[in-house]
């Protein structure tokens, strides 16, 4: 059995997540396995496993948009915090005497990985930018530039690649891997319904959403804006995993942000999505791109009135397109990551 360092990117609930699946499998199959993360990740998966917080990198978004200027002082703030981070854990991953290193996004325990020249495994989805034959529209070639650059800088040289993706591109070299997306076993056990709401999520409180959905004849259920209670035809709902999936298996529809975790969950349960996605931030535009290009959805880059409609209109269209979409477990992953550690841990 292998002895095992896991880093998680904290930023946001989709890493910790997703990690929680492959966690658990490895504590099936009966490795030992130390988690380093920070933020939300080191929240949601301190009360299960072994977790060593450590420095993370944070974005700073006001109203749906990244901030990019806030997120470069916030973090360089940061910096004498981070150098310690990265001596703690090389620290500790010889103290564990530690075989390999996985990483979902989180560059600290890749830096320890190659600090001590232990095989590295990245999983994550956002290598589909640097890994995969893609396309995207012409205008956000300077974002693709940035995305790919940070993509690049955060999880380097890796010895392998799995890369989860809803939709399967080429690979560009023979160190990556696409694999189906990893799903929370609530999510692969749940038997979707259809009432008559649309779900609502959104990364940052949007004020102006809320006029446009109060203009539109359908139910809504919000999450993400920092409000509870009934107004009209919404129903704004506090934080809650378990809520929010009920609420996401029962929803006729999904508008929200474009996260990849949220739509990987959305279309496995046939659920159609309008993609909006997070201003500034490539890789939610790129999944949104492919979320309409697949025809699981649409895609826009802002919210009306008559974009709305036009997707609920269109429904029938999306569900057709999704009834061929490729509900698969993760049992593709599993068998890539089991071969990766029988041959580097012996």
């Amino acid at each position: 059995m292998a002895n095992i360092l896991y880093g998680v990117n904290g930023e946001g609930a989709g890493h910790s997540s997703r990690a929680r699946e492959v966690l658990t499998h490895l504590k099936e199959c009966g490795h030992t396995i130390h988690v380093a993360s920070f933020d939300r990740g080191l929240k949601n998966l301190a009360s299960d496993f072994n977790v060593t917080e450590i420095f993370g990198l944070r974005l700073a978004f006001v109203q749906n948009r990244v901030r990019y200027g806030r997120t470069l002082i916030k973090n360089l703030v940061m910096l004498p915090r981070a150098a310690r981070s990265v001596r703690k854990l090389n620290h500790l991953a010889r103290q564990w005497k530690i075989q390999l290193v996985i990483t979902d996004f989180e560059p600290v325990s890749c830096h320890t990985g190659h600090k001590l020249g232990l095989p590295v495994l990245s999983i994550d989805n956002q290598h589909c930018l640097t890994y995969g034959e893609i396309s995207y529209p012409r205008k956000y070639r300077k974002d693709a530039r940035a995305a790919k650059m940070v993509t690049r800088l955060m999880t380097p040289r890796a010895d392998q690649y799995l890369v989860t993706s809803f939709f399967i591109p080429r690979a560009k070299n023979k160190r990556t891997f696409f694999v189906p997306p990893i799903l929370r076993k609530e999510v692969l056990q749940a038997i979707p319904a259809e009432r008559d709401f649309v779900l609502v999520y959104v990364t940052s409180p949007a004020v102006e959403v809320i006029d446009i959905l109060k203009e539109i004849r359908q139910s809504f259920i919000c999450y993400g804006f920092n409000r509870e209670g009934r107004d009209g035809n919404l129903w704004f709902k506090k934080p809650s995993q378990e809520g929010f999936l009920n609420d996401l298996i029962e929803a006729r529809a999904v508008v929200a942000n474009s996260g990849f975790s949220l739509i990987s969950e959305a279309l496995h349960l046939g659920k159609p999505y309008l993609a909006w996605p997070v201003k500034r931030q490539f890789e939610q535009v790129f999944n949104a791109y492919y979320i309409r290009e697949t025809g699981y959805g649409a895609y826009w880059d802002d919210l009306t009135k008559e974009n709305i409609e036009s997707f609920l209109f269109n429904l029938d269209l999306y569900r057709e397109n999704l009834a061929q979409y490729p509900r698969n477990d993760n049992s593709a992953l599993f068998a890539k990551l089991d071969e990766f550690i029988g041959k580097h841990s012996g």
